[in-house]
């Protein structure tokens, strides 16, 4: 009798293990990396460990699979003979012949350890890792970690055999778990949220934002026609005078082939002396052009021009020919609406 307990003890002990490496296992794909870096950036050592678990994802896995099949299979060969027993005396007292009594007891003994198998080695703790991820991960990650390390050799072997496999149907196996979100899923998020009503936009900028990783340079460039230029000689004088006249505190310069060499900022001229009023602008005052391919990402161009702590490039074709001017603030506005340039006449 007291061996039937003992079993029934057991059962409860293999339930709990089986829960544990199901809810690990969940834990681990679902879990937002966003959240635990800066747990980890903190110096948690929990965070430290998750954060490396979902960076051998398939190693992970690899353990939690052998942990949840091993006490699988030992919770029906354990629980089985105890319930089996002690299922006997009361069967008898039903009446029931000696013959059915085996088969009936196995029958109840198999249906009552795969529904507390089911629910609580397997549903209660997937529900329980994919409500709370973020601290399913921290709490469970790092005994996983302790148990994939002692039992690496096997579960290397394992889980390198697996891989193998993919690859035979040229399937090319991840080591990472997929934490994060492309464009296309953020952007149904947000349009989802919107229509429910928990997210609102009046402004635009969310939609801007997602418009603004489409476009290329060649989609905000100014054409050469309908720039407002000077020639490369000009003096403060024809600056002054094209500040007064359009606004705008920069302007591009270009040669007699109309083809643009470099800019001026206002601030570049207004320190000159009176006696150089007339004469044309110090070249070491002209600031320089940088190039980028009218095919570039705008977000790329954009990090470019920041780089560079310029706030005007030449935009050029595949034959390397001019195209247009890409200005910093145009790049802006994609983003946040329209920037008014403060000395601009309206």
């Amino acid at each position: 009798m007291s061996s039937d307990w003992a079993g029934i003890a057991w059962l409860f002990v293999l339930l709990l293990v089986n829960a544990f490496f199901v809810a690990a296992e969940f834990a681990i794909i679902s879990a937002r990396r966003s959240q635990i870096e800066p747990r980890a950036e903190a110096g948690s050592r929990a965070a430290k460990t998750a954060l490396w678990a979902m960076e051998h994802a398939t190693l992970m896995l690899a353990t939690s699979q052998l942990g949840i099949t091993i006490a699988s299979l030992l919770i029906l060969n354990v629980s089985e003979p105890a319930i089996h027993h002690l299922l006997e005396g009361p069967l008898h007292l039903t009446g029931l012949p000696e013959e059915g009594v085996g088969p009936i007891s196995f029958a109840i003994t198999l249906v009552l350890v795969s529904f507390l198998h089911v629910v609580f080695g397997e549903m209660v703790p997937k529900n329980l890792s994919f409500s709370v991820p973020d601290r399913a991960v921290l709490l469970l990650a790092p005994p996983l970690v302790f148990v994939a390390t002692v039992f690496k050799p096997i579960i290397w072997f394992l889980n390198g055999t697996a891989n193998n496999v993919l690859r035979l149907f040229r399937v090319e196996p991840k080591n990472e778990a997929n934490s994060v979100f492309n464009l296309s899923e953020v952007a149904n998020i947000v349009a989802q949220s919107q229509k429910e009503g928990v997210l609102t936009d009046s402004t635009g900028t969310l939609s801007a934002a997602f418009e603004f990783t489409e476009k290329k340079v060649r989609d905000v460039a100014i054409g050469l026609s309908a720039l407002v230029t000077l020639p490369e000689d000009a003096t403060p004088a024809d600056v002054e005078k094209a500040v007064a006249q359009r606004g705008f505190s920069r302007y591009v310069l270009v040669n007699d082939a109309g083809e643009p060499t470099g800019y001026l900022h206002l601030k570049d001229v207004i320190d000159l002396d009176d006696s150089e009023y007339d004469e044309p602008v110090p070249p070491k005052r002209i600031r320089q052009l940088i190039s980028i391919f009218r095919g570039t990402d705008l977000e790329d161009a954009l990090a470019t021009l920041r780089r560079s702590g310029t706030h005007v490039a030449r935009a050029f074709d595949e034959t390397g020919g001019t195209t247009g001017v890409l200005f910093l603030e145009d790049i802006i506005e994609e983003l946040v609406g329209e920037v008014q340039d403060a000395t601009r006449r309206i």
